[in-house]
Formats: C-alpha cells, sequence, structure tokens
C-alpha cells in the first residue's frame, strides 16, 4: 500500500521535510514557539522568565508511528544567564482530527529549576490521525505549546 504522511507545524513557515519511498512514507517536523516572558512565585521568591526563550518540538515517523518525539527549551541572551523554569514539566498530548484530545503522556514535575528543561517520549503508534502537541508547565501553569499534525 502506498501513502505519503506529512507531519507539519502549527507554523507554516517551520522546517518541514516530507520523504517519500515507494512503500511508505517517513516523514519528520521540527517546530518552535517563543515562550513569553512571564514571572511565578516559589516558596515566596519571585521568578522571572525573560524573553529569549524558544521551545522546541521535533517528531520522526511514518504514518500514525512515532519513532522519535522530544521537546525542550532553548534560551539565549539575557535569558540564559535567569534561574530558569522551576516545578516544571512537559507532557505530550494526541488529539484527533475533530481536535478532541484522546492521549496525554503526562511528563514527572522536577522541583529543581532548570534553563533548559527537556522530555523525551516513547515510540508509539497512534489509533487516529490528527495532532501531536508538546506543553510546557511550570509552577502548575501551561506556559507554551507546539504541535505537529499527522495526516495521510
Amino acid at each position: 500500500m502506498k501513502y505519503v504522511v506529512r507531519l507539519t507545524t502549527a507554523f507554516a513557515a517551520a522546517g518541514v521535510l516530507v520523504l517519500t519511498h515507494a512503500t511508505s512514507a517517513h516523514a519528520s517536523a521540527v517546530g518552535t514557539a517563543p515562550v513569553r516572558t512571564f514571572e511565578y512565585s516559589v516558596g515566596g521568591a519571585t521568578m522571572k522568565v525573560p524573553t529569549g526563550c524558544m521551545f522546541t518540538h521535533a517528531i520522526r515517523g511514518s504514518g500514525r508511528k512515532i519513532t522519535y518525539q522530544n521537546a525542550g527549551v532553548d534560551c539565549g541572551f539575557v535569558a540564559a544567564l535567569s534561574t530558569g523554569f522551576c516545578n516544571w514539566r512537559i507532557d505530550f498530548t494526541y488529539a484527533d482530527t475533530n481536535n478532541r484530545t484522546y492521549r496525554t503522556s503526562r511528563g514527572r514535575t522536577h522541583s529543581e529549576c532548570r534553563i533548559d528543561p527537556m522530555r523525551s517520549n516513547r515510540p508509539q503508534t497512534l489509533p487516529r490521525y490528527g495532532k501531536a502537541c508538546a506543553r510546557l508547565h511550570v509552577n502548575g501553569v501551561r506556559r507554551v505549546s507546539q504541535c505537529h499534525h499527522i495526516t495521510k
């Protein structure tokens, strides 16, 4: 059976690579979203995340099969000097073509502060086409998301 799969980002200009093979298609996608400046409180101290951080979500696979998925934050300039993100976690969510979330892989909450939080997810086969998203939560609040559409 011949089919073509496209994994595209929610950002139209993001880098997308689609490779077509005689029997199946393999696709990779990488997308980024800026982490907006925000403040939060940890143990009575006010933490500030300045501008200059990007949340990147990479995914590889074929059809509904995901062979690799990773998401993390990269900071530059003044943001690289900040305390970073405390009480953070990264979740991966999966939604169908009607935008209904049917699966969430919730990451563990890390109490330590990191300037470069990162998480990988296990390979898996999705039951439906739709989208795969990575979401960064800091101190219990979702701060940024990045998604890739998975279509036939």
